[in-house]
Order: C-alpha cells, then sequence, then structure tokens
C-alpha cells in the first residue's frame, strides 16, 4: 500500500530549527533589556550621588556645617538609599583660600569602594564679589572694591573705553572706566 504525497506542514527538523532562531533572538533582546536597567541604574545612583556631593558642598560654603582639621566624614538616607560622603579640604597657592573635595559613596561608611561621585569647589576670602569683574588675587577683595569706588567690590555701571592691550592684564589700576548705562534709546557716549 502507499502513502498519499505529503501536502502541507512542517517537519520535526524544521520546527526545532525554528525554536532554535527564536530562542537565540530572545535570549540577545533579554540581554540588551538587562544592560539597558543596569545602566538606568548606574545612572540614578550617580546622579543622586552628584546631587549629595554638591548639596554638601553648598553646606561648607554656607559655613552651615563647619569644616574640620583636613577631612570630615558623615552619612545620609537620599532616595531611599544610604549614602555617605568625605569632605576633603586641600591648600591652594593663595592662603586665604581652600580646595573643597567631596567625595560621595553608595552605602553606609563601613562600605568600601570607589566613589559614585566627586565635587570640587573652592571656599575662602579671596573670592569674587558676586557682580564684580576686577579682583586683585595678591590682597584680596578690599582691593577690588577700593579700584572702583563702590566699597563693596560691585561696579556700579558698564564697562566702556578700550580693553588693555594684549598681554597686559586687567588690574585695578588699567581697566575700562566704570560709567553708568545710557537711558533706553540714546546711543552709547564714545570717548
Amino acid at each position: 500500500m502507499r502513502l498519499p504525497p505529503r501536502t502541507g506542514g512542517f517537519t520535526l527538523v524544521e520546527v526545532l530549527v525554528a525554536l532554535v532562531i527564536v530562542a537565540l533572538g530572545l535570549t540577545a533582546l533579554m540581554v540588551a533589556v538587562n544592560g539597558t536597567a543596569r545602566t538606568s541604574g548606574f545612572l540614578r545612583d550617580k546622579t543622586l550621588a552628584q546631587w549629595i556631593a554638591l548639596n554638601r558642598l553648598t553646606e561648607v560654603r554656607l559655613n552651615v556645617v563647619k569644616f574640620g582639621q583636613n577631612t570630615d566624614t558623615g552619612e545620609l538616607d537620599f532616595g531611599n538609599r544610604k549614602w555617605h560622603y568625605d569632605t576633603r579640604y586641600f591648600d591652594t597657592s593663595i592662603a586665604s583660600m581652600k580646595r573643597v573635595v567631596v567625595r560621595v559613596y553608595l552605602g553606609d561608611a563601613k562600605t568600601k569602594g570607589n566613589p559614585v561621585a566627586q565635587a570640587v569647589g573652592f571656599l575662602g576670602t579671596s573670592l569674587a564679589a558676586p557682580g564684580s569683574l576686577i579682583i586683585d588675587w595678591t590682597t584680596g577683595i578690599g582691593a577690588a572694591a577700593a579700584a572702583t569706588g563702590t566699597g563693596t567690590g560691585t561696579p556700579t555701571g558698564t564697562p566702556t573705553g578700550n580693553p588693555p592691550a594684549p598681554g597686559h592684564p586687567v588690574t585695578p589700576g588699567n581697566g575700562p572706566p566704570l560709567q553708568p548705562p545710557p537711558p533706553p534709546g540714546v546711543p552709547p557716549a564714545t570717548p
């Protein structure tokens, strides 16, 4: 007796090859999704750590927390995670200025590892007052206030005139003179 000829369908080998191809494709997809989830978690932790470092740097600048000799540490809960930080103070070539480095780690203070984020700032009296243009770094803000005539280190007008020649830095004596701005609609006066 003869069997009728096959008209359609898949053989067992064809089905197994198709399943292997689908399994490989799904494995590659899962690896990509896992990598994306891991990267997303790392970026979340890095962002939170950077916020903590910048907050700590701001606390130091505002003297909310007095800084110690050369370092101080602390722990906090932020973003439903436990973090710890260390703040280090370094001398600079300017005696009245310190470099502040804040490093933030994931976990409590007993956890060892690399910092997740770091912020660097400066603290001291040699920094310019907000809005000031000229600072004499050898003497601090007092010279800038005397040069501008305001007593606060903040200029009252806009700079006009010719800038100093190339190679000659702006110092309290050779900068452009400060004049009040002209009223709206009036062109500035030329010397």
